[in-house]
């Protein structure tokens, strides 16, 4: 007998709302698709990333999402051919241009569950961080650059005063010489 007051017992909640929970608190953009790679559910995230509502996503074919958007020849690899053999994939790499939101850069994670029939999508927006990357080359290319002028630069002045210092060095041996020259004519006198 169960008292409803005291937490219920695991196997009396049901599966969905462990699910529920899960997927909302996954930060990234996230999908649950059956084995017909129709959308079960998606998180918040995914919503508010891919400008999409409920009612465009789910029961839908991935493919078919935003309009089309989303039959990505890339993703129909992962989901078509490379997870049907792996069972589980990470860090998957598809570069895509979304017509409402732009490029994007995107790391998938797949996992097919085939006792529950359904395909985990995990998804990390890398876009940010390859911007970053890419302004991170240029910057340290830039300085690279910068770096050899100014080595070149300075090693023409080191150049200019190794020779000032020949130079001077010439010079103060001649006034050496011309010294003794002249201590040796005040001898002679």
């Amino acid at each position: 007998m169960k008292n409803n007051n005291l937490r219920p017992e695991k196997d009396s909640l049901p599966t969905t709302h462990y699910l529920q929970a899960l997927i909302e608190t996954i930060r990234g953009p996230f999908l649950i698709m059956d084995s017909s790679l129709r959308v079960v559910e998606a998180n918040e995230t995914f919503y508010q990333t891919f400008k999409v509502n409920t009612q465009e996503t789910e029961g839908k074919l991935v493919y078919e999402l935003g309009n089309g958007q989303w039959n990505i020849p890339a993703l129909k690899k992962l989901l078509e051919d490379i997870l049907p053999a792996k069972k589980m994939v990470k860090d998957y790499e598809v570069d895509h241009k979304f017509p409402t939101i732009g490029d994007k850069i995107m790391l998938l994670n797949a996992n097919q569950i085939d006792s529950l029939q359904l395909i985990l999508l995990a998804i990390e927006d890398i876009t940010g961080a390859r911007d970053l990357e890419k302004k991170l080359a240029e910057y340290t290319k830039d300085l690279e650059v910068k770096i050899a002028e100014r080595t070149e630069q300075l090693a023409a002045r080191v150049q200019e005063l190794e020779e000032l210092n020949q130079s001077m060095v010439g010079r103060e041996m001649k006034m050496v010489e011309l010294k003794k020259e002249i201590e040796e004519l005040k001898k002679k006198q």
